[in-house]
C-alpha cells in the first residue's frame, strides 16, 4: 500500500478554489435550478473570474461533480487495499455502502433526497453523471485483473466492472439505496438463476 504524498500550499489552495467554486455553484443550482444560473453568475458568487471557473472545470455540468478523480482513486483502492480474505465483489459493495453512509452523515437525509432529486430532475447533470462514472471501467478493471495476477483484463472481467458501475447508478437513483445495494449484490455474486428459483417458490 502507498501513501499519497501530501499536497503542498499551492495544491491546497488549488483544492480549496476548486471545492469553494463547486460548492457555491451546487447551492445557486439547487436554488434556482441548474439551466437559470450562468457561469458568470457562478464566478461572482465565488468571487473568481469565469477563466479561473472553466480552469478548474471544463463544462458546466462538472461543476456539480467535484471529486471524480477522488472517487476513482478511492474505488481502485477499495480493490487494492482490501483485507485478507475479503473477496474483490464484498470489498466494492462496502465501499458503495461506506460512501452512502458518509453522503448521509456530512448531509443528511434530507438534504441527500433534495440532492439526488435535483440530479434525477435535470437530465443534462444525469447524463454527464453517467458517463463520468463509467470512465472509471478501465480504472477499476485493471485494478482488479492486476489483484487476480492477470496481464489484461478478460471479457468475463470487463463485464463484471460495467455491472459493478451501472449498479453504483441504479443505486444513487434508488429511494432505498442500501437494499438497491444489497439486491444488486445478491444476484451479481449468487446468480440470476437462484434468484429466479426463490421467487418462484414464493
Amino acid at each position: 500500500m502507498t501513501t499519497a504524498e501530501p499536497m503542498g500550499r499551492r495544491e491546497r489552495k488549488k483544492a480549496a478554489t476548486r471545492k469553494n467554486i463547486s460548492d457555491v455553484a451546487t447551492m445557486m443550482f439547487l436554488e434556482r435550478g441548474f439551466d437559470n444560473v450562468s457561469i458568470r453568475e457562478v464566478a461572482d458568487a465565488a468571487d473568481v473570474s469565469p477563466t479561473t471557473v472553466f480552469a478548474h472545470f471544463p463544462q458546466k455540468e462538472a461543476l456539480v461533480f467535484d471529486e471524480d478523480d477522488e472517487q476513482r482513486d478511492r474505488l481502485v483502492a477499495a480493490v487494492r487495499d482490501r483485507a485478507d480474505g475479503v473477496s474483490i465483489s464484498r470489498s466494492i459493495h462496502d465501499f458503495y455502502r461506506g460512501e452512502i453512509g458518509v453522503n448521509l452523515d456530512e448531509h443528511g437525509e434530507d438534504v441527500a433526497r433534495t440532492f439526488m432529486r435535483f440530479l434525477n430532475e435535470t437530465p443534462a447533470l444525469r447524463e454527464y453523471a453517467a458517463k463520468m462514472w463509467l470512465r472509471h471501467e478501465d480504472a477499476l478493471a485493471e485494478a482488479i485483473a492486476d489483484e487476480l495476477g492477470l496481464d489484461a483484463p478478460t471479457p468475463e472481467l470487463r463485464v463484471f466492472a460495467r455491472f459493478v458501475l451501472q449498479m453504483q447508478l441504479l443505486v444513487t437513483d434508488s429511494d432505498d439505496q442500501l437494499a438497491t445495494l444489497d439486491a444488486g449484490f445478491a444476484v451479481l455474486e449468487g446468480g440470476w438463476e437462484q434468484v429466479e428459483k426463490r421467487l418462484e417458490g414464493r
